[in-house]
């Protein structure tokens, strides 16, 4: 905290702000902020001055909004750190880890790609910065799950594949729907606690909708035909400067009816005369299951960090 801008500033204020020895010399704060080098030092030469260290640091898309540098990663790189920060508000790094969503399989949609956020603390050296790739679609079977993403010890899982025919969904950071049954129904996967959402259990003629981060997959035929789940809704993040939405889940496929893509990237499922869509890019959105035709691909994830530099 700065000390302040006039009257009367103590010795122990001064100690508390940029530390020292005991007893206090003015001259172990030659340098400091605004204080000289050299010769005589003015307790008014420390108005206003804090202890603080902007942090510098190197690495993906750099953009700036308000008192924060913003570092985005839409493919893996370097996040490099030459400088960390020293004093309130300048010793966090916050970040958004979204992983790849999952493909479609022929039924179930692909569930979205884990999101986590958080802090870490700003510390110097190079880190590598992951960003997972969107996990593949198949027409006849099971989708392929989405890639991991990762940044320092923070890993976020990918999304679970949709299922294909007579399968079940898998696991993932969000779950994938499940495939179409041969009689009752076919769950789709769990997903990972605090990432993401379990997918949505198919029913008769259609899969289920592959979880988001923000909400579950929905199952298939909730009223009674043969529509597909749509894909569970991912959630917002205003980490970039601007609210944005990740992670939502690929939609089922449906005889009649398709399910929709959930909301951050999520692509809608496919019915018999129209094909399903894939995960948007760089959003971590399952791929939309099949009937006939081609299940989608997820969408690969994404990895912004960013900390106060002013």
């Amino acid at each position: 905290m700065a000390l302040q801008g006039s009257g009367a500033i103590t010795f122990a204020q001064i100690q508390a702000e940029f530390g020292g020895s005991n007893p206090i010399s003015l001259s172990e704060y030659y340098g400091v902020s605004t204080v000289p080098s050299s010769g005589a030092i003015s307790l008014s030469n420390f108005y206003g001055t804090s202890n603080t260290v902007v942090p510098v640091a190197t690495g993906g898309s750099i953009t700036y909004s308000g008192n924060y540098k913003i570092h985005t990663f839409n493919s893996s790189a370097n996040f490099n750190m030459t400088t960390a920060g020293v004093g309130s508000g300048f010793t966090t790094i916050e970040y958004l880890v979204i992983a790849g969503g999952a493909g479609g399989g022929k039924a179930g949609g692909g569930g979205a790609g884990g999101m986590r956020t958080g802090t870490v603390t700003a510390s110097t050296g190079s880190a590598t910065v992951t960003v997972g790739g969107g996990g593949g679609g198949n027409a006849y079977g099971n989708g392929s799950n989405g890639g991991n993403s990762t940044f320092r010890t923070i890993t976020s899982t990918g999304g679970g594949a949709g299922a294909g025919m007579l399968r079940v969904g898998f696991n993932g950071g969000s779950g994938g729907g499940g495939g179409l049954p041969d009689s009752g129904g076919h769950a789709g996967g769990t997903g990972i606690s605090g990432q993401g959402n379990r997918g949505g259990t198919s029913y008769r003629l259609s899969g289920g909708g592959g979880g988001g981060k923000g909400q579950v997959g929905e199952h298939s035929n909730t009223d009674g035909g043969n529509y597909g789940g749509d894909g569970g809704n991912g959630l917002a993040s205003s980490i970039s400067g601007s609210s944005v939405t990740y992670a939502g889940g690929g939609g089922g496929t449906g005889w009649s009816l398709y399910g929709t893509g959930g909301s951050g990237g999520g692509g809608r499922g496919g019915v018999v005369s129209g094909a399903a869509v894939a995960g948007s890019a760089n959003y971590g959105g399952g791929g939309g299951g099949a009937w006939e035709g081609t299940a989608r691909a997820g969408g690969s994830g994404k990895v912004i960090v960013r900390y106060r530099y002013q």
